[in-house]
């Protein structure tokens, strides 16, 4: 996890793993906003029959089903007529998944009864519980990416995945939309055990203060607390008209579908589209491979850039929110928490606000540049790197003793953040030069820029202008002059 420091003086992460573990695994939400999704929950999840989109049933397929619905498993337990229905369910998924599908399948003539026919081989674009989601066909190897989060058990082959996000992308920019990827501790919300709370902050097991009413949940039934972050409410209504949403955290299933319900009671943002910690393909790590969304029109929100290995360029940061002081005390830092000062972020001025203006930034400049197909060869990524590029162009800085002895200055996260913010980096001092950035004032090169009218700043200026995607006033990131001792 990240523990780089944010600019109130706290810093922290997602909320390990093993705090989210409540209980096995729950069956994932089977309701999606696309089609495909939508369908696999109506055929595999209920017995309400065909939908309208299907390929017409073969005589063969119709004969099938009217024999499971006169033996049905739950009376007999027949495993075999069980195997049947689903065999035949799995089968009518495949005719529509498959639909307008050039690798769904290939087709071969034979000859039966001196009669021409046409066999079909199917090339199996996914599986649901080792059973090809198109033909129904049982298969011992199952390959593919695991999509469970969207339907148990569910994987896809990588030429549907691709199938499927080229489809999706098409409507998504018909819509003018784009996708965000939400993390949800720290950046959303902030969550601690009930046993975690400190005698500073009883007064929350008591009665919810008049302020917190509203975002503000003791949940009982799983010893835990959670605060949402201001704000919370109108982001998601805001960024839902600009994006298809999907929530990814590094908590387990069953904590991950309680805040999803905290976040959006009403089930109109996310649906199915929630991921936990046992969908992502590399422990520790998220990934885009399992969003169902082409990595060139994705932004993430999250507050740990380690986790997202291959995908930083998606990513926007968000200063951590730390309302418990479970939150405070994770990362190890001493100053106390938003619950224990018995304050909260700023409603109108917080974090959120500050993203939900950059994201609309970044949409707006998306759907201006281009249109048609120039649009769906249009890179989010690009964009993003060009909004990040202005906030501290013009600006030439030389750090004083902010990097340690042992790392190359290249290499230092700070340098590597100045320099995607616009900035120009250097070691020496000279003319062009616009800020020195130090910790300590006393620095040959921080007396440097008192003299010569440049402006001297805490590292926390560079830390808040890469949260806020603007320039902040230096004269807010002091750096303390060292007191001369008296004689």
């Amino acid at each position: 996890m990240d523990g780089s420091s944010s600019p109130n003086g706290c810093a922290g992460g997602a909320i390990l793993s093993d705090q989210m573990s409540l209980t096995a695994d729950s069956p994932a939400h089977s309701s999606s906003s696309d089609d495909f999704a939508a369908f696999l929950d109506a055929e595999l999840d209920t017995a309400s029959g065909t939908s309208s989109e299907l390929e017409e049933e073969t005589e063969e397929e119709k004969d099938d089903e009217e024999q499971d619905e006169n033996n049905d498993p739950g009376e007999d337990g027949d495993p075999k007529n069980s195997s049947n229905s689903a065999r035949v369910k799995r089968r009518k998924v495949g005719n529509y998944i498959g639909s307008g599908d050039p690798h769904g399948s290939s087709r071969s003539r034979g000859e039966r009864g001196g009669v021409s026919v046409e066999m079909e081989m199917c090339t199996h674009p996914g599986v649901i519980g080792g059973m090809c989601i198109r033909c129904g066909q049982h298969l011992e190897n199952e390959s593919g990416v695991s999509f469970g989060y969207i339907h148990r058990n569910l994987r896809l082959a990588s030429d549907e995945v691709a199938r499927l996000r080229e489809k999706d992308l098409k409507n998504l920019l018909q819509r003018k939309k784009l996708y965000l990827v939400l993390d949800l501790d720290h950046t959303l919300l902030n969550s601690t055990r009930l046993f975690d709370i400190l005698a500073e902050e009883e007064y929350l097991k008591d009665a919810i203060p008049d302020a917190l009413k509203g975002s503000f949940f003791r949940l009982d039934r799983i010893h835990m607390m959670t605060k949402l972050r201001p704000y919370v409410y109108n982001f998601l209504k805001e960024a839902s008209e600009l994006f298809e949403m999907y929530i990814y955290t590094m908590g387990e299933r069953p904590y991950a579908l309680e805040m999803a319900k905290l976040l959006d009671p009403r089930d109109v943002y996310f649906h199915s589209k929630v991921i936990a910690q046992g969908d992502s393909t590399q422990r520790h790590l998220k990934g885009l491979d399992i969003v169902l969304g082409q990595e060139s029109s994705v932004l993430i929100l999250d507050d740990t850039e380690a986790v997202w290995g291959k995908h930083k360029e998606n990513l926007i940061l968000v200063e951590r929110y730390h309302f418990f002081s479970s939150s405070v005390r994770q990362f190890g830092f001493d100053c106390k928490s938003l619950s224990q000062r018995q304050i909260d972020e700023s409603e109108e001025e917080g974090a959120l606000v500050a993203i939900l203006k950059i994201l609309k930034q970044i949409h707006s400049l998306f759907f201006d540049l281009k249109q048609g197909d120039d649009l769906l060869k249009s890179d989010v990524r690009e964009v993003l790197k060009g909004v990040r590029k202005e906030v501290l162009k013009g600006c030439k800085i030389v750090f004083s003793r902010v990097f340690p002895n042992n790392i190359q200055a290249e290499k230092h996260h700070l340098w590597r953040i100045a320099e995607q913010l616009g900035a120009t980096c250097s070691i020496e001092v000279d003319e062009s030069v616009t800020h020195v950035v130090s910790m300590d004032a006393g620095t040959e090169k921080s007396r440097w820029a008192r003299q010569n009218k440049k402006f001297l700043v805490h590292p926390k200026w560079i830390e808040a202008a890469n949260y806020r995607f603007e320039r902040k006033p230096e004269k807010d990131f002091p750096v303390a002059v060292p007191e001369v001792a008296s004689s």
